[in-house]
C-alpha cells in the first residue's frame, strides 16, 4: 500500500523502519520543523526526519495541519492509508478523510488506560504489571479512536522508562506491520473503546522528577525508575542537584550514608546518582569523593 507516515521522535523509527521493510511504499513523511539542540543550539532534524532521509523520502513539517496547500499535497500523493506513531498533535477531519483506508495510530499502551503523551513513564511510576501497543483508527480525540489490535508487555521488576520504551518501540514495529497487512485484506474489525478510571499520561516535565520524600518507598522507588532517562528523579544534597538513577528500599536507616534517605514509611539508598555537575556513578564511587 502507498502510506503516508506521521511521527517525531525515536518511538516512531522502529514503525516506520517496519513499514519501509514490509514493502509498503512510503511516500511521504509528516514531522515536526528542525529545532536547535545542544550547547551549540545547531540546527537538527527530528529522528523520524532523519531516518526517511535515508530511505530518500519526502519529508514534509507543516506549520498548521488544516493549511490548504499541505492538504491538497497529501491528496496528491494518493496514499491508501496514513500511519501515525508519536506524532504529537491532533490531526483535524479535513486531514482525516483523505486516505481511503483510514489513518492508523501506533499507540504506547493498552487503550483506552493512558491516553496521553506518556504513556510509557506513566505504566513504570504506577506500577502496572502489563501493558502495550494499540493500534487502532485516528479519529479527532486524543487516542479515542476505534481499537484494531492490541499486543502486551509484561513489565520487569526493575523496569525503567527506558527499557519499557525500547521493548514498546520494538513491539509498535510489529504490530504496525501486522496491522496494515489486516487492513489490506480487508480482515480489520476495528471495535469502539470503552471508557477509563486510569489517569491521563500527560507529558512529564523536570518538575514532575522532584522527589517527594514523604511519600511511601514504592512509590518513589518506581518513581525513580519511570523517570529513567528523562526527565530524572532527583533531590537536594546541600545546596546541589542530586540526580538519583537507581535506588532499593533497606530495613533501616544506614548512619552517616548521605544517599540513604527516610521517606514515608520507611528508608530507601540510592544505588546509581549524578551530582550536579559530575558524571552519573555508582553509590560506593560517589561516596568514595563525597566531602560532604
Amino acid at each position: 500500500m502507498r502510506v503516508v507516515f506521521f511521527g517525531t521522535p525515536d518511538f516512531a523509527v522502529i514503525p516506520l523502519r517496519a513499514v519501509i521493510e514490509a514493502g509498503h511504499e512510503v511516500c511521504a513523511v509528516v514531522t515536526r520543523e528542525d529545532r536547535p539542540k545542544g550547547r551549540g543550539y545547531e540546527m537538527m532534524p527530528t529522528p523520524v526526519k532523519q531516518e526517511a532521509l535515508k530511505h530518500g523520502i519526502e519529508v514534509l513539517h507543516p506549520v498548521k495541519m488544516k493549511d490548504e496547500g499541505f492538504l491538497k499535497h497529501l491528496r496528491d500523493l494518493q496514499a491508501d492509508v496514513f500511519v501515525t506513531a508519536a506524532f504529537g498533535r491532533i490531526l483535524p477531519k479535513e486531514l482525516l478523510d483523505i486516505p481511503p483506508r483510514g489513518c492508523v495510530n501506533v499507540h504506547g499502551s493498552l487503550l483506552p488506560a493512558y491516553r496521553g503523551a506518556a504513556p510509557i513513564q506513566w505504566a513504570v511510576i504506577d506500577g502496572l504489571e502489563e501493558t502495550g501497543i494499540t493500534t487502532m483508527m485516528t479519529d479527532e480525540g486524543l487516542d479515542t479512536g476505534d481499537i484494531i489490535k492490541q499486543y502486551r508487555v509484561k513489565l520487569d521488576p526493575d523496569e525503567t522508562g527506558g527499557s519499557l520504551f525500547d521493548k514498546l518501540a520494538a513491539l509498535g514495529g510489529e504490530a504496525i506491520t501486522d496491522t496494515l497487512a489486516c487492513i489490506e485484506d480487508g480482515s480489520a474489525s476495528p471495535v469502539h473503546q470503552g471508557e477509563t478510571n486510569t489517569r491521563y499520561a500527560r507529558m512529564l516535565t523536570k518538575a514532575d522528577g522532584e522527589i517527594d520524600w514523604s511519600r511511601s518507598t514504592a512509590e518513589i522507588e518506581r518513581l525513580i525508575r519511570g523517570l529513567n532517562p528523562w526527565p530524572s528523579a532527583y533531590t537536594r544534597l546541600g545546596d546541589r542537584t542530586l540526580k538519583i538513577w537507581k535506588a532499593r528500599s533497606v530495613p533501616r536507616m544506614i548512619e552517616d550514608n548521605p544517599l540513604c534517605f527516610r521517606t514515608g514509611d520507611g528508608y530507601l539508598c540510592a544505588e546509581e546518582v549524578q551530582l550536579e555537575g559530575k558524571k552519573r556513578m555508582s553509590a560506593d564511587a560517589f561516596l568514595l569523593g563525597y566531602k560532604g
